[in-house]
């Protein structure tokens, strides 16, 4: 059953909803057999009455819109056409809205709301996922951006396709949302985990936008993808706090351990005028210890990874990982902020892929053809500090130290007492003037001028 706070529209309700213009397009149609590929009795009455009750052809409608005063092509789907299945006929339209979204250089944006493949078509319908699934691989190897609104229901095929293939995955409050549509899920199946907030919480999806709130977040997630120029690198942020270089390496501990410290969520409220998050690894997980997205700097976009001061998760590197290829086929500039006393270690993180996931956080830093920009604001633990850092462009501040594993488990492994914990942070050279004079870093920064 839908949840009581969904309120289902049609698909140029919905379509109305978000857009300030909006330009239907219609692919050539084909003559359709009377009842269908298949020749399955009473399909053709079914679509017979699915047109006259919605006024559609087809349980997708496509266009040019204008969203947040920005264009793109904007894609719909009508769930009282036969629950918004896709059909032969529906593939013709999702492979002509991706191409067309090509064409015209413009991000593509769906409103999505199926229960999955139509089943009087049988595998003729089941195999539009293919083409949908090519149709948005081309699109993303042009560089252009994918957003999916996720509607009441979403399921089957359309929400592992339209849906979850998008680079950024909206959804409205208590949508349902599973690729087991809701007569074929197990029936002691928990209802949470097929709900957006259970999506959400399970690193699958971005963020719930309340309705009223959708036309705007549409608009700013569109003035944020949108990419003019070559990506030039991210400003280096200034530092929030006015301390001092440490005299030692245990007062560099101290001082980036103090509580009082900024974290990384007053850096990047200093650094951006706005930004929108990107949660999730979709792989089950996500890690409020590392905050990811894009956000705008004097009007230009710029994606973000900062480390918040914990111990990170394999699905905080692994959300991470997403978001800069998403950054590097966007061509959008990556900034990234150290602060973690290391990669978690415990059993249930190595169950989870913590070498996997830090690998491949390594590789997609190594990889990216765009510039990154680092900055140290905290601790920086070993490589599950290292692996968000640029290898040419990192920078400190006072309140920092980068180190090869914390002094206190140095000397552990290295059999020395305790006492010589503070001696050994002196060897290690952690501090951020010794970073600097190793190569490590390329300087320390100073504070944000006050504004005048």
């Amino acid at each position: 059953m839908p949840d009581a706070r969904c309120v289902r529209v049609s698909a140029r309700e919905a379509v109305a909803a978000v857009a300030e213009g909006f330009t239907e397009h219609r692919p050539a149609a084909p003559a359709l057999r009377p009842d269908g590929p298949l020749g399955w009795s009473g399909y053709g009455r079914a679509r017979e009455r699915a047109s006259a009750r919605t006024g559609e052809e087809e349980s997708v409608l496509y266009g040019t819109a204008v969203v947040g005063g920005r264009e793109c092509v904007l894609v719909s789907f009508e769930f009282g056409f036969l629950g918004g299945s896709l059909g032969a006929h529906t593939g013709d339209r999702l492979e002509a809205a991706y191409a067309l979204a090509g064409e015209r250089r413009l991000p593509l944006v769906s409103l999505v709301a199926t229960g999955g493949s139509r089943m009087q078509e049988g595998m003729i319908a089941l195999i539009q996922l293919q083409r949908v699934a090519r149709a948005s691989s081309l699109l993303r190897s042009q560089g252009l951006p994918q957003i999916a609104v996720l509607r009441d229901p979403t399921t089957g095929g359309g929400w592992a396709t339209v849906g979850a293939g998008a680079d950024v995955v909206l959804a409205l409050p208590g949508a349902q949302i599973g690729f087991a549509g809701s007569r074929v899920r197990p029936a002691d199946a928990d209802p949470y985990a097929y709900t957006a907030e259970g999506q959400l919480a399970a690193g699958q999806i971005d963020a719930v936008v309340p309705p009223d709130a959708l036309p705007g977040t549409l608009g700013r997630w569109l003035a944020a993808l949108t990419v003019t120029g070559p990506a030039v690198a991210a400003p280096v942020p200034g530092a929030l706090s006015a301390a001092g270089l440490p005299a030692t390496g245990w007062d560099a501990v101290e001082q980036a351990r103090a509580a009082a410290r900024p974290r990384a969520g007053a850096y990047l409220d200093a650094y951006f005028e706005d930004r929108l998050p990107l949660s999730g690894d979709r792989c089950g997980g996500s890690d409020p210890g590392l905050l990811c997205g894009v956000g705008l700097r004097d009007g230009r976009p710029v994606a973000y990874a900062a480390q918040c001061g914990t111990a990170i998760r394999p699905s905080g590197y692994r959300t991470a990982a997403r978001v800069i290829r998403l950054a590097d086929r966007l061509g959008l500039p990556v900034l990234t902020l150290i602060d973690t006393p290391g990669a978690a270690n415990d059993a249930e993180a190595e169950r989870a892929g913590a070498g996997a996931a830090i690998a491949d956080a390594f590789a997609a830093v190594a990889a990216a053809r765009v510039p990154v920009t680092t900055l140290v604001i905290g601790e920086g633990g070993s490589g599950g500090a290292l692996a968000l850092a640029s290898p040419d462009n990192t920078h400190v501040t006072a309140d920092s130290y980068f180190s090869v594993i914390a002094p206190e488990l140095a000397a552990a492994i290295l059999k020395r007492g305790p006492d010589e914990v503070r001696s050994t942070a002196d060897q290690l050279r952690i501090r951020p003037q010794d970073l600097v004079e190793l190569g490590v870093a390329r300087s320390v920064v100073g504070p944000v001028s006050p504004a005048g």
